[in-house]
């Protein structure tokens, strides 16, 4: 039977692992140099941390994990009999892999929270697994780089990662929008529209302004029972045009009656007063159709969108004022983003500005004829790694053209030739594999050869 992968996960190759890694050390640092400290946490949680934290939908999407030894053992026979997936699994599985790093991140907080200093400035980079169906860009394991301050309700804290998400796309060269918005205005429209109660089937239709177009949205919003009334008083807000600067000015006007609506307002002041003082690259939208995770966040709320390639979202966020509340820590109030490795990936790809640095693995490889000869190499490539070079011995004497084309096959730049004339001398025929110039060289010579590319 052929080796095959479970559905919906992925092999990387080692060129991929070079790019995949590009993209995590440039985020790492980025987070680092604002004062972020790294964390893991478990593949694995308690199902008892994991459950009830996505809703009905994320319930079921969860990867459980059996029990060790005799599963069956002390399982229920009436229960097993019933063929009732959720009692049966209670009873089989007591853990499951992480479905994000969100809930996992709210635990640690909690269970650590003698010993650690608030505010709390965390950064994670990790795998997490869904039982989706799989499809093009959808995984069931893929990583998330997720950077979070809690126990902090300070703005500033928004517009740093406002400078972090600049910071990150500047270093890869990505161009993007970042488009913002308020739980608490999306609150205030469907409070003075009359609606308060239909404020999530409201976000969800208006989400899709981009997509569908201001008809079918309004066809939505009649279809989840909104009269024409509710619907007509909409119609600004969905046409809401001009400079951040405007739009506000225009929303403090029309939800001058909703208390929720202008603290979100001011809120976004805040934060745009912040980066008018900061050279940041990065366009910042006001984009009131941005409704993400709206039962979650409280505030601000980021999406990030790269301009030359047509594909989701590839950053997002916001924050929440709750996180920890359900382990037992209330009013802990926190802000995150969360960054899309995965998109990124694809968006770079797309692009083709991965930089041909990033890729590079071995730099010289010591080709060589017998014993003495690999020897001589041994001390050369002690002395190149030494000073930071990546360096390959072919490990036998093989034949010249099948250590060429080793060479040929990983790309590697240069080769160094060694037989009885170049020992003699102390010296390697350095054969550089672009130009093809091919000559004498000392230690230092070869050294200098290298680090000039």
């Amino acid at each position: 039977m052929k080796p095959s992968i479970p559905k919906g996960t992925r092999d990387f190759s080692p060129i991929e692992m070079a790019k995949r890694n590009y993209i995590f050390d440039t985020i790492k640092v980025v987070f680092r140099l604002y004062g972020f400290e790294q964390i893991e946490t478990p593949a694995m949680e308690n199902l008892s941390t994991l459950l009830g934290k996505y809703g009905e939908e994320g319930d079921k999407l969860l990867f459980k994990i059996l029990n060790s030894g005799d599963f069956l053992a002390s399982a229920n026979d009436n229960v097993l009999a019933q063929k009732d997936s959720v009692k049966a699994t209670a009873m089989i599985a007591e853990k499951g892999l992480r479905y994000d790093l969100t809930v996992p991140f709210a635990r640690f907080v909690v269970q650590h929270q003698n010993e650690i200093s608030f505010p709390f400035k965390r950064y994670q980079i990790q795998p997490v697994w869904r039982a989706d169906r799989p499809q093009k860009g959808r995984y069931r394991e893929f990583y998330q780089c997720d950077v979070d301050v809690v126990g902090s309700n300070s703005l500033f804290n928004e517009v740093e990662l406002i400078q972090i998400v600049d910071e990150v796309y500047r270093r890869l060269n990505i161009n993007v929008v970042l488009k913002i918005n308020n739980r608490k205005i999306l609150s205030g429209i469907a409070e003075i529209i009359g609606q308060a109660d239909k404020i999530v089937p409201i976000t969800v239709a208006i989400d899709k302004l981009d997509k569908v177009g201001l008809d079918n949205v309004n066809k939505e919003l009649q279809e989840k029972g909104l009269n024409d009334e509710a619907i007509a008083k909409l119609q600004p807000i969905l046409l809401l045009k001009g400079s951040n600067a405007e739009k506000l000015a225009t929303l403090k006007t029309l939800l001058a009656s909703s208390e929720a609506g202008l603290q979100g307002i001011s809120e976004l002041e805040t934060i745009f007063s912040f980066l008018t003082e900061l050279t940041v690259q990065t366009e910042v939208e006001l984009d009131l159709t941005l409704a993400r995770g709206l039962n979650y966040y409280t505030g601000a709320i980021f999406e990030v969108k790269a301009k030359d390639v047509a594909i989701g979202s590839i950053t997002g966020g916001g924050r929440y004022d709750n996180l920890t509340g359900v382990f037992g820590l209330p009013n802990v109030s926190g802000v995150g983003i969360s960054f899309g490795a995965d998109r990124i990936y694809d968006v770079l790809n797309q692009l083709n500005i991965f930089p041909a640095e990033s890729l590079d693995s071995t730099k010289i490889l010591f080709v060589s004829f017998g014993e003495p000869e690999m020897a001589y190499c041994l001390l050369w490539a002690k002395a190149l790694r030494k000073v930071g070079i990546p360096t390959e011995i072919y490990p036998e004497p093989a034949k010249m053209k099948k250590q060429m084309g080793y060479a040929d096959a990983k790309k590697i730049p240069f080769v160094a030739i060694v037989g009885g004339d170049e020992m003699t001398q102390a010296k390697v025929s350095l054969k550089d594999m672009t130009s093809g110039k091919q000559g004498l060289v000392s230690l230092q010579e070869l050294i200098d050869n290298i680090t000039a590319q």
